[in-house]
């Protein structure tokens, strides 16, 4: 199983948004990230980069 920490902007510590991601969700204009609990957390923002290598993505919130 593949689980990625997701970050607001830029990729530090302090930034951390949600751990331990199954799924990343666009729809519309909000990021939808679930966790391995099935936590959801939706963030009015964009998914700027995604890699599948290191297990991180980064969002940037409006």
């Amino acid at each position: 199983m593949c689980l990625s920490t997701v970050y607001e902007n830029t990729e530090d510590a302090a930034n951390v948004l949600m751990g331990n991601v199954t799924k990343i969700e666009v729809k519309d204009n909000l990021v939808v990230l679930t966790d391995l609990m099935e936590r959801k957390l939706e963030i009015d923002g964009d998914l700027v980069f995604v890699d599948l290598i290191e297990n991180k993505a980064i969002i940037r919130q409006h």
